[in-house]
């Protein structure tokens, strides 16, 4: 039975790094022979030129109907002047929210051909492995009332709502505990308890989490320290375990560790394992179009896909096996660059994991 992907390639840089991880998933059909079909939709800023909104009733159909999703990026400065519930990220977040993709999974992993780009010490991230599981569809996104409007005394003032039920905070401790099953048994829980009522309640569930899980060490930290011991030490961390707002912002910091935000992946998921892949940056539209962005983290997502949501294990390996071999090669885009590799663009990066994924002739 074929397996069907939805692909959203969306604004920006979106569809030159989704080409790229398409290339890499026909070479797996053509020779693996990976049964698995792909369907394109319209998303974010290119949805709201065509259609008038960021996010169509056809593509939200066609999200639901598929096995998995994957994405390339939304948004860009063509758009910002849309009244808000019209903006490209909107669509983003409307997808997430219809398809109850509650958690989201960001690895920060340092491949050791890229000691060099980080912007840390070798000393200090030589090894990296974190993985940070962000609750995705509540927290201040979210909540509700928001907006902007007069106070009493005339003046402006925008209003965000912070709001988390215990369902939900429960909800994503259960999946950060069994990923941590899966790792180290380490993990770290990271709210602002001191002086935010919604996360104390997030440290109090998380503590009645963790008795199911006597396995698993269960540590918690303020997010203003989490964010210091990050550049810190980082290697102090295996799972993270975090609201949605903190989450984001983590994650990018953590991104740095590794060299560059262009190399990370995600997943969101349901509670059935069904998810959008996407890469953790953004659209990037002051390089869109020039053939320069780094299409690592697209293909690294789509290796997320096949392992979490298609169960395609094998693939997934293989893909991350030509990401390595095309950096031992000394393959890179301009973000990760240094003296002594070889400077290439965005397709001819895909082309040499392709290459290197021919090669692979592993069970």
């Amino acid at each position: 039975m074929q397996q069907k992907i939805a692909v959203l390639p969306g604004d920006g840089i979106g569809p030159e790094i989704v080409a790229e991880a398409l290339k890499v998933l026909d070479c797996l059909r053509q020779d693996h022979g990976l049964a698995v079909e792909t369907e394109p939709g319209l998303i974010g800023g290119a949805a709201y030129d065509e259609t008038g909104t960021p996010l169509p009733d056809a593509t939200l159909a066609l999200a639901k109907a598929a096995d998995a999703v994957l994405l390339g990026a939304v948004g860009g400065p063509k758009w910002e002047p849309l009244d808000y519930a019209v903006r490209p990220e909107r669509g983003l977040l409307g997808l997430r929210s219809e398809l109850q993709l509650f958690a989201n999974l960001r690895p920060a992993l340092l491949y050791p051909q890229l000691v060099a780009a980080s912007t840390l010490k070798p000393e200090v991230v030589s090894g990296l492995d974190i993985l940070i599981v962000r609750e995705l569809t509540g927290g201040m996104y979210f909540g509700t009332p928001r907006g902007v409007r007069l106070n009493d005394q005339g003046l402006r003032e925008g209003y965000n709502t912070l709001v988390y039920t215990e369902a939900e905070i429960r909800r994503i401790g259960h999946v950060a505990f069994t990923t941590a099953q899966k790792r180290q048994k380490r993990l770290c829980s990271v709210d602002k308890a001191n002086v935010l009522e919604c996360t104390e309640l997030w440290r109090e569930v998380m503590i009645e989490v963790s008795r199911d899980y006597p396995d698993v060490s269960l540590s918690h930290m303020y997010v203003d320290n989490a964010a210091m011991q990050l550049v810190r030490a980082p290697k102090q961390f295996d799972v993270l375990v975090t609201e949605n707002m903190f989450g984001d912002i983590l994650s990018d910091c953590a991104a740095m560790l590794t060299g560059s935000i262009g190399m990370l992946p995600s997943a969101s998921l349901d509670q059935h394992g069904k998810g959008m892949y996407e890469p953790i940056h953004g659209s990037a539209p002051d390089i869109a179009g020039k053939g320069i962005a780094n299409p690592i983290a697209t293909i690294l997502s789509l290796a997320m896909l096949l392992r979490y949501s298609l169960g395609q294990t094998a693939a997934a390996d293989r893909i991350e096996r030509a990401v390595s071999a095309a950096l031992d090669q000394g393959y890179r885009t301009a973000d990760i660059y240094s003296d002594g590799t070889r400077k290439t663009g965005t397709a001819a990066m895909g082309d040499a994991i392709v290459a290197a994924l021919r090669l692979d002739r592993s069970a």
